[in-house]
């Protein structure tokens, strides 16, 4: 798209520190957590303490003769270095593999082998209780980061050597390869160059210079191996936001840091939002400063977005929703103030940046996409990934003439406003949009953390619910709350520790639908069980020997369909 072409000469991870450091040399990055890479370096950061420590890395990685081109796979403990690390490898000539400290060790095994014998970065505990014992087989060389084993070599910053600078490959060659979150099989790997990467973040960007004038405090919870990371990075380090990084997103553990540092801008993981609504409430006031919600993986429940714009005391703040995915980056946006959160239609994403990205929706079925017949979601953006690695063919099968499927299905309205209705994997035909369901309970039910309606066999789907406390689902505030949706049987409730999630906690859906008994009897009434029956809550769910397929289930009466909006 012309907006994203013009004077794109690429963003680089390897230069990111190096153009930060001539605007905001003493910016503060502060972590909530110690580096495995610098344990002595502590937790108070600045970007010339962060851009020394990756060109030492680098350093060292030239002196291990890291060649030009060269993969080499970060596979560690979840610690902010894991992205420095990606930096030095790319400042050092190399293409960093980015692999989620959440993937178990077979799953990451699996991907090491797919990269074809690169160089693999680790430390001693992963490596020891999570990889398997041939992993070295499949690897170039392994280098710890922390830790010493048996046929590995440690890799620790380069101190003495002398200045290196960063030189540029080409803007169209791999620069970062990510992978996908994986929810319904084993995660693909992305290749992103640095003119896709520079595209990407350019609809994000624009957003923040209209939208955010002071220079505003940023917290920060993200993968640290999401492609979403660089493009945050690149922003707040250009504007000399002063970066709070945060790994660990319990609530006892950032109320004190954000009543410290009074973030005014939050980006996370939406159901890392949905735990922050306990801070409303949190005598500090942790919330107190904020002006900018962000999240760009995935729609925020209405409820979450009032709760937490509700606790601020800055005048109009605003959520700031983007639509993407990690293989195009993002497509559309909106804004949301505080007076409208309670009601905003989060299936409503927005619209695509003019000049920047380009969204339709092509028919299924030969209907024409609405709320009722949703079509398949497709996109154009020069912030689109260069290809899967090792399966090209795969990548190419989701384009059309330059137009890429989402696979997600949606619609938009009159007023050109797109609306996502569900994954198309995910569709339960009959029962209309299961999101929407969702966000529906989520609003009605104060005492709901997390609810997921799947099909799991004949009939209606089964809704799994997870409580802020773990106490007992109340039956009548549930029976109350879906009186006037589509049928499902009876709630199945389990604990936050027992929901498959990917490294940006996205529930695996499908995962989930295997891990819970078959439910083949109907409901015992329509759209819920009467008052005498109780939750079915399994302390540990049974795995069925053979995943069950998704079967179609009856239509109920009433569809749920997004309202239109934008």
């Amino acid at each position: 798209m012309l907006l994203q072409r013009l004077g794109n000469r690429g963003l680089f991870p390897g230069a990111l520190f190096d153009e930060a450091l001539r605007r905001h040399p003493y910016q503060r990055i502060t972590l909530d957590h110690p580096l495995d890479v610098a344990p002595d370096a502590g937790t108070d950061l600045s970007v010339y303490t962060c851009g020394l420590l990756v060109a030492d890395l680098a350093a060292a990685l030239r002196d291990r003769r890291l060649r030009p081109g060269e993969k080499v796979v970060v596979y560690k403990r979840d610690a902010f270095d894991i992205m420095l690390l990606a930096c030095a490898v790319s400042r050092a000539g190399g293409v960093p593999v980015l692999l989620s400290p959440a993937l178990p060790g077979a799953t990451a095994a699996e991907l090491v082998r797919r990269v074809g014998g690169p160089r693999l970065i680790t430390d001693e505990r992963t490596l020891v209780d999570r990889l398997p014992a041939d992993i070295g087989a499949h690897t170039a060389e392994v280098l710890l980061v922390a830790g010493q084993a048996a046929g590995t070599t440690p890799l620790r910053p380069a101190h003495d050597a002398g200045p290196r600078p960063f030189t540029r490959p080409s803007p169209d060659v791999p620069v970062l390869v990510t992978h996908t979150s994986g929810t319904t099989d084993l995660p693909k790997l992305v290749v992103h160059t640095a003119r896709s990467l520079r595209a990407r973040c350019r609809p994000q960007a624009l957003m923040a210079r209209l939208l955010i004038r002071e220079r505003e405090t940023m917290a920060l919870h993200v993968s640290f191996v999401h492609s979403r990371l660089v493009s945050a990075l690149a922003i707040a380090l250009d504007r000399g936001f002063p970066l709070l990084v945060v790994r660990d997103p319990a609530p006892d553990r950032v109320a004190g840091l954000f009543a410290a540092h009074r973030p005014g801008i939050l980006e996370a993981h939406p159901n890392t939002f949905v735990e922050w609504e306990a801070l409303a409430e949190d005598p500090l006031e942790p919330l107190a400063g904020v002006k900018y919600l962000s999240s760009t993986f995935d729609a925020i429940h209405p409820r979450t977005v009032r709760t937490v714009l509700g606790a601020s005391h800055r005048k109009r703040p605003v959520q700031l929703q983007l639509y993407g995915q990690s293989e195009v980056g993002p497509t559309a946006g909106r804004v949301t103030g505080r007076r409208h959160a309670g009601g905003v239609d989060t299936r409503c994403v927005g619209f695509p940046f003019p000049g920047m990205t380009a969204v339709r929706v092509v028919p299924r079925d030969g209907k024409r996409p609405s709320a009722e017949a949703p079509g398949h979601i497709e996109v154009r953006t020069d912030g689109r990934a260069l290809t899967y690695l090792g399966e090209d063919a795969r990548f190419r099968g989701q384009l059309d003439r330059g137009w890429w499927r989402m696979g997600d299905v949606g619609y938009r309205t009159r007023w050109g406003c797109l609306h996502v209705s569900d994954r198309e994997v995910d569709l339960i035909p009959g029962f209309g949009s299961a999101l929407a369901a969702e966000d529906v309970l989520m609003s009605r039910i104060e005492a709901l953390r997390e609810v997921v309606i799947i099909p799991t066999g004949p009939g209606a789907p089964t809704p799994v619910v997870v409580t802020r406390d773990g106490a007992a689902l109340d039956r009548g505030r549930w029976r109350a709350a879906t009186a006037d949706l589509p049928e499902m049987r009876p709630p199945v409730q389990l604990d936050l520790a027992d929901l498959p999630v990917t490294a940006t906690t996205k529930v695996r859906r499908r995962e989930l639908a295997a891990l819970l008994p078959r439910a083949t009897e109907p409901p015992t009434e329509a759209p819920t069980p009467g008052p005498a029956a109780s939750p079915h809550r399994p302390t540990t769910p049974t795995a069925p020997t053979t995943p069950t397929a998704p079967t179609t289930p009856t239509a109920p009466t009433t569809p749920i369909t997004p309202t239109t909006g934008g």
